[in-house]
């Protein structure tokens, strides 16, 4: 089974969703209707649907939507995890039972703020449920990262797009240093996703990712390596094909085994799909 565990669905809101203002693309409805016939042509099974917006009315949207399209395998969603009441809010929220993780767009937030108290307290209680934790951030909030990380080694935890490396001006050194590092954490995995829109958009070389690949292949091996789209965001730089392809292409001298881990099996296991 080939999973996709990294696509977005929004009913376009220009109030809600102004970090698009420079992105006309993503200026409109993305729902599974859209995605399926792509899913369809590129042989892909299921997906796993993550929240964009910072609102529980979207970790509903989005678990509605796993209801009613087969293809949405699970959902990470978004809860306030620095609420005071945040054991209630989980505890609500298990009446989804697609939801398989949350996330906080973190990429948005002070670089410390993976350490506050509050916010590790809430991550703290997702175990209880065996929810997942989806790390987003970009590549110099990697340190804090690496500290938040080692407080969690019995929490499932993934970084979201190999943290984002500057791909676009070609700065690597410090973030395969890092990254090495927090892939020494057994409990942190790591999603192929997003690295288009960190290269200069659709001007980009297939050769230019290659070397950010060494990196995450080298550090995570192919048992904590997830394959994602970042659809439909990933749309503002290049289509699904593209990034299917490249990843197939790089990987087409690996066992048949570690490439079933990489595309479906990896993500089945992190996410309990």
């Amino acid at each position: 089974m080939v999973i996709d565990a990294h696509v977005h669905f929004w009913k376009y809101n220009k109030q809600r969703d102004s970090w698009m203002d420079d992105m006309k693309t993503l200026q409109q409805d993305y729902l599974p209707e859209h995605l399926e016939p792509t899913l369809r042509r590129n042989g892909v099974d299921g997906v796993v649907a993550v929240q964009a917006s910072q609102e529980e009315v979207e970790t509903r949207f989005l678990s509605e939507l796993a209801r009613t399209h087969p293809i949405i395998k699970g959902v990470v969603g978004w809860l306030d995890l620095q609420a005071d009441n945040i054991e209630e809010r989980l505890e609500h929220f298990t009446q989804y039972e697609s939801i398989r993780g949350y996330r906080h767009v973190v990429q948005a937030e002070p670089d410390d703020f993976l350490l506050r108290h509050n916010f590790q307290r809430g991550v703290r209680a997702l175990k209880a449920y065996n929810y997942t934790y989806d790390v987003l951030i970009f590549h110099h909030q990697l340190k804090p990262a690496v500290e938040f990380v080692a407080q969690f080694p019995d929490q499932k935890l993934i970084i979201d797009h190999c943290a984002k490396p500057d791909i676009k001006h070609k700065k690597i050194d410090e973030w395969a240093a890092l990254m090495k590092e927090i892939a020494q954490q057994p409990q942190v995995y790591c999603k192929l996703s997003g690295l288009f829109t960190e290269a200069a958009w659709k001007t980009w070389s297939a050769a230019e990712f290659y070397p950010y690949l060494d990196v995450v292949f080298e550090a995570f091996g192919t048992d904590r390596l997830v394959f994602g789209s970042d659809w439909p965001v990933m749309l503002v730089s290049g289509i699904y094909v593209q990034w299917k392809s490249l990843l197939e292409k790089y990987m087409e001298n690996y066992k048949a085994e570690e490439k079933d881990k990489v595309f479906g099996r990896n993500a089945q296991t992190f996410y309990s799909l």
